[in-house]
């Protein structure tokens, strides 16, 4: 891999970063000025809980995967684990986390405007590394595609390996990015308490 492409790689992953820092921030900043229409009811806290399990799942998940990709993406084409039923497992779990960031609101409203920007973001990162992976790998990557959906999953395609290979430094950087989606419990949770003692003015309702 040549040096202009190993900065292209890493050009789109700093874009793709900064573009969901920016569409957090735009959603924190709704959040200030908003309200779920639900109040303090069981909808509303059902739905924070619920958004709470998914960011759980989305940490365990992140690092399930790290556990078979390991730094290696570049290197060669991994197609077992999760990345057997999914081109994207770390990518579809990361949808899972954002839902789950934008349900700590009580909004279902905001939780879908989370994900569906990730989900925007995510879909052009991905189109960006499958040009590089085809050029990279060629039938083996088209292969793999033919094979695996591109988000999916599709269970009935699941294969394991028989050992991994674990790079302890990637596996503790995915599990300390993934923690991250937790701030969002004592973010949203101040937010709300902010509201309740008139410190902050919620503008617009949302369901």
């Amino acid at each position: 891999m040549s040096a202009t492409e190993r900065f292209d790689l890493q050009r789109v992953q700093k874009l793709r970063k900064a573009a969901l820092l920016v569409g957090l921030i735009g959603v924190v900043g709704l959040a200030f000025v908003s309200r779920s229409i639900g109040g303090e009811t069981v909808l509303h806290e059902g739905l924070e809980a619920f958004g709470l399990g998914l960011i759980v799942v989305c940490i365990v998940g992140r690092a399930w995967c790290s556990l078979y990709i390991g730094g290696r993406k570049k290197a060669e084409i991994v197609d077992r684990g999760p990345y057997s039923i999914s081109r994207n497992p770390l990518y579809v779990f990361s949808f899972m986390g954002a839902f789950g960031v934008g349900a700590q609101t009580g909004s279902v409203t905001l939780a879908t405007i989370f994900l569906l920007l990730t989900v925007a973001v995510f879909y052009a990162t991905v189109k960006r590394e499958e040009a590089w992976l085809a050029g990279a790998f060629g039938q083996t990557y088209a292969d793999y595609c033919a094979w695996t959906p591109r988000f999916g999953p599709d269970f009935s395609k699941w294969r394991d390996a028989d050992s991994l290979e674990v790079r302890p430094q990637f596996f503790l950087t995915t599990l300390r990015d993934g923690l991250v989606f937790l701030l969002a419990v004592p973010l949203f949770e101040s937010v709300e308490r902010l509201q309740d003692l008139g410190w902050l003015s919620a503008l617009v309702r949302l369901p």
